[in-house]
């Protein structure tokens, strides 16, 4: 058991089996670079409270560098019966420099090791996916002035409802990605305090200084209870539900664009580079990529379930199943990430067919509740209003013909309060051109919110 940093108690050795069992290096080697940071920044700290000398610190810190590089240029070999990525960092520093490289382990467990490592981890995930998602607002921001003059049919229940410029759409995908990204930020409040020093479970006696640590990782607060901090993990489960709310964004958007380039709507075109063929049927385009953006929510969303059934019944402080919590986070991680790194490209190169949307924009009536609103504007009831344009619609609907080809006078039957001017309410140009209020999706309102995105996503 001597090769065990926990083996001075056993008389017997490990069963195989269990090594294979309980280790973790098969996943956990990927905090390698986080691991070594904390591991520097505590001897550093070691040191300014006189727990280490400056040259032993020098010596580790060195040392711990140059490990990181061996294993960056995948030359450290993996063992299970170093269980975990901190004791084959910490076997490989005793090896090198011996009885120096047994001080670092020095008023710190593997428990507050371990939680210190995933938040330097999460935090830096999770600003590489603000980035990410910045990005994608982009992609976005620069569509709205390709297709500034492209007008849309809106929808609810999948039914046509109002029209609304394209932007409107596009800018719709940046506000729920700005609620994610926003989220990830507030996240990194809760992921920013520094567990480091908690020890196991009771703290230390000796005389650390966890706010010189703190300073060191560029957290903002420290840890203030030490039987929390072995057993949090609340932050990778509110990180990994922001994770499973931004694959659910991406996969309504990869929903709407999938249906847009059917043949039936006829929307949208995608390009060939994220489009694949079939086996059999030589004309088919098909949006895997869309498709897989779609599915691959699906795991996503089960890793909040994972990470949620895990701690829901732990006691305090740290237990062993606690090893399994990187599991849910890695892979909701690498999974919108990689929905991430391809969904920019899309969102740029797919092409709106402009002729074919033009072709139907006045089908569905549109234009009707916009009617309604006429009448409002001339003093009808709103409900009374809405009952004239109903009537309306059905009338148009026996006669096979739109709001806008009803004369004047077939009008008026409808509602004495109708005039003239009722022109200017009808058809989707007018549409578009009325709809006035904040947040519209009317060519003047859409025109601002575009100005003012364009200088929210600048760098």
């Amino acid at each position: 058991m001597a090769g065990k940093a926990w083996g001075g108690v056993f008389d017997e050795k490990t069963d195989a089996r269990v090594e294979k069992f309980t280790e973790s290096i098969s996943f956990d080697s990927r905090l390698a670079a986080v691991d070594i940071r904390g591991s520097q920044a505590h001897a550093r700290m070691l040191a300014e409270v006189g727990l280490l000398t400056d040259d032993e610190c020098r010596q580790i810190v060195v040392t711990l560098d140059d490990i990181g590089q061996q294993i960056a240029r995948g030359e450290m070999l993996w063992k299970t019966e170093l269980e975990d990525i901190h004791m084959h960092i910490e076997s490989a520093l005793i090896a090198r420099i011996g009885d120096v490289g047994r001080k670092l382990h020095t008023a710190r467990s593997r428990n507050d090791q371990v939680a210190t490592d995933l938040k330097l981890y999460v935090r830096d995930a999770l600003t590489m996916l603000g980035g990410l998602l910045l990005e994608l607002q982009r992609a976005f921001v620069e569509r709205c002035e390709s297709d500034a003059d492209v007008v849309l049919p809106g929808f609810t229940h999948m039914q046509r409802a109002q029209p609304v410029m394209a932007a409107h759409y596009w800018l719709a995908y940046c506000e729920k990605f700005q609620r994610d990204r926003e989220r990830l930020a507030d996240c990194l409040k809760r992921v920013n305090v520094l567990p480091l020093g908690a020890a196991a479970l009771a703290g230390t006696s000796l005389p650390i200084d966890r706010e010189v640590t703190a300073r060191l990782l560029g957290f903002t607060a420290v840890a203030a209870n030490s039987l929390d901090v072995s057993s949090d993990r609340d932050f990778l489960a509110e990180a990994i539900f922001d994770l499973s709310l931004i694959a659910v964004h991406l996969s309504g958007w990869a929903e709407e664009w999938i249906l847009w380039c059917t043949t039936e709507f006829g929307f949208l075109k995608l390009p060939d580079a994220y489009t694949t063929g079939s086996s059999i049927m030589p004309q088919k385009r098909n949006p895997d990529v869309l498709e897989l953006i779609r599915g691959k929510s699906a795991r996503v969303i089960a890793d909040v379930q994972q990470i949620l059934t895990l701690l829901k019944g732990l006691p305090l402080a740290y237990n062993r199943d606690l090893q399994e919590d990187k599991l849910a986070f890695f892979d909701a991680l690498d999974t919108v990430q990689a929905c991430l790194e391809l969904a920019p490209s899309i969102a740029r190169h797919a092409k709106l067919q402009v002729a074919t949307i033009e072709a139907r924009l006045e089908e569905g009536f549109l234009d009707a509740t916009t009617l309604m609103e006429y009448l409002i504007s001339k003093g009808v009831p709103m409900r009374t209003g809405h009952e004239v344009v109903g009537r309306l619609v059905r009338h148009c609907e026996s006669q096979r013909c739109k709001l806008v080809d009803l004369p004047l006078s077939e009008l008026q039957l409808a509602c004495d309060k109708i005039e003239a001017d009722v022109s200017q309410s009808l058809g989707v140009k007018n549409v578009v051109a009325r709809l006035s209020s904040f947040g519209s999706g009317g060519r003047i309102a859409v025109a601002e919110q575009v100005a003012a995105w364009r200088e929210r996503v600048k760098r």
